[in-house]
């Protein structure tokens, strides 16, 4: 019993060693630094004579320890460019501020990359990703600083990761890190940041401006940049201000889920955390330029993409950042069918003027049941004009008699239902086919993929108008024969107005996008091809129904 009673005494000790060893030397460092930190502060702090030192826990009622920051900064100001498939970016120590982003698959009118840092930042010494506190003396140290790079620069290929590491801290608690997450072949930049002032955590934001993109001289007036605005997405909704009707009321939002510096075709999206960011749209003056600049001001972002407003991009960073591309209005819905269509049929021919045909070639087939009917009423009420003139003859005070009027509105209804006729018949289509036309001009008024996209021979742009006005004249053309070729149930004062408005949309169409004009112009000789088909058909009908009358 004794030999077993030592055998399980020695195994118990062996146990606590091995326990001793292994377990508790593996504890974390920070609660033995805090018990020993505990010890050293209760055995300074002496007791008053003749009474009992409370045992209330050292940490409630004596100041945390801090743990000094060793300085850290660059000794010369430089710059590390990031090269990826998709764009060249030149960012600078001073600051660990944005300098240069340009887009390699997007020209500009001088066709060089694409440059979306604004050239007044150099001229205004403000640049994206600054800092922004309400502590001026702190915004200024952190904002010129001389940051350390982990990387003197980054060359990425498709689908090659790399990170760019800035870090500044100074002796007197200040504290400065800010990580860039690329990846080759992507627009989207992660971002993670520490920041600390007077060794706490610092409530900052990020800055992006004074603006996006530049604006040329030789850019057509449909082009956009060097300005633009604010684009936040909150509860599922997307507010906007530009720098055209800033307001300061208007210009800051809570809850945000994402927050944009955008212009018509590029943005700077950022994501917030946790759907509960800030994000501020601010206009500054400085003393000697009268003209303002804006910035935009969010909490501190996990991701960016920085890049065209792309549908199928946007479509996968998720968190309704499709929604910053504008499709607005009553007839969004449509502008998003199109959009998805067109890039569908420019999957199988890679020519954005070829998918629009297509497209409206089936616009046609899908509404030619409807177009026809129209075509028919019409058609009977050209038939029964006669009839007409002669009830407007027996009625000639109508005008003046509101008796009169009313018994002529009743016998010309008698007389349409008689015939089978909707007086609202010839309307109807267009008041249908109104929600395809808005697409159409919406869609190839914001969609970047139309931008600098050829079309055949002189058509280099469908974004843009027609550089030699041929499709608007082609348009009017059309328009008038299709005009010509159209039933009409309108007395003769009525065509004749009828045949102005071709030359009225000439006119209106020669600055809109070729793209459209080009929907417009398929549109009418489709209409021109199926109004020759169903005149052919009427005819034939006519003939039939005379025939049967005479065998009767």
């Amino acid at each position: 019993m004794e030999k077993r009673l030592l055998v399980a005494i020695i195994v118990s000790f062996l146990l606590l060693a091995v326990y001793q060893i292994f377990f508790i030397k593996k504890m974390p460092p920070a609660e033995q630094v805090q018990t020993t930190q505990q010890a050293a502060v209760q055995a300074a702090t002496p007791s008053p004579a003749g009474q009992v030192q409370a045992q209330t826990p050292v940490q409630e009622t004596q100041p945390a320890v801090q743990v000094p920051i060793q300085a850290v900064s660059a000794q010369v100001e430089s710059d590390i460019v990031v090269d990826t498939p998709l764009f060249l970016a030149k960012w600078g120590n001073k600051g660990a501020i944005l300098k240069s982003f340009r887009l390699k698959k997007h020209l500009d009118v001088k066709q060089e990359a694409l440059e979306l840092i604004p050239a007044r930042a150099s001229e205004l010494g403000i640049f994206p990703f600054g800092l922004l506190t309400e502590d001026p003396a702190f915004d200024s140290e952190v904002n010129s600083a001389l940051f350390q790079a982990s990387v003197p620069s980054l060359v990425l290929k498709d689908g090659e990761a790399g990170e760019l590491v800035f870090k500044y801290a100074s002796d007197a608690g200040v504290k400065v890190e800010k990580t860039i997450l690329f990846k080759g072949g992507t627009y989207e930049l992660g971002l993670k940041f520490d920041i600390l002032k007077n060794g706490q955590k610092a409530d900052a934001k990020l800055v992006w401006g004074p603006g996006i993109g530049n604006i040329y001289a030789a850019d057509p007036k449909t082009r956009t940049g060097g300005g633009g605005g604010m684009a936040v997405y909150v509860a599922n909704k997307v507010y906007r201000v530009n720098d055209k009707k800033y307001k300061p009321e208007l210009g800051s939002y809570n809850f945000v889920n994402w927050a944009a510096f955008e212009d018509n075709y590029f943005a700077a999206l950022f994501f917030l955390p946790g759907e509960n960011g800030l994000a501020s749209f601010i206009q500054k003056k400085k003393e000697a330029d009268p003209v303002p600049y804006y910035l935009l001001a969010i909490s501190l972002p996990e991701k960016a993409y920085i890049g065209p407003k792309e549908y199928d991009a946007l479509i996968a960073q998720g968190r309704g950042a499709k929604n910053l591309i504008s499709f607005s209005g009553l007839f969004g819905w449509m502008e998003e069918i199109l959009l998805r269509a067109l890039k569908l049929f420019h999957g199988l021919i890679p020519n954005w003027g070829v998918a629009i045909i297509i497209l409206t070639l089936i616009a046609k087939i899908i509404f030619f049941p409807l177009t026809y009917s129209s075509t028919k009423s019409m058609a009977k009420m050209q038939e029964i004009q006669p009839k007409i003139k002669a009830l407007r003859a027996k009625h000639k005070k109508a005008k003046q008699d509101i008796a009169q009027r009313r018994q002529l509105n009743e016998e010309m209804m008698k007389l349409y239902k008689e015939h089978g006729i909707n007086p609202a018949g010839g309307c109807l289509p267009i008041l249908i086919q109104l929600p395809v036309f808005w697409g159409f001009f919406r869609v190839l008024s914001i969609g970047i993929e139309f931008r600098h996209s050829p079309f055949v021979l002189w058509i280099k742009d469908l974004s843009i108008r027609d550089p030699y006005y041929v499709t608007p004249i082609l348009m009017g053309a059309s328009q008038f024969i299709q005009q010509k070729m159209t039933p009409t149930g309108a007395d003769p004062a009525q065509a004749r107005m009828m045949l102005i408005m071709p030359v009225v949309m000439t006119i209106f169409f020669m600055n809109f996008q070729s793209g459209l004009v080009l929907y417009w112009l398929t549109n009418n000789v489709l209409q021109i091809g199926q109004q020759a088909i169903m005149n052919k058909m009427m005819k034939k009908k006519r003939e039939r129904d005379g025939q049967r009358a005479t065998a009767r």
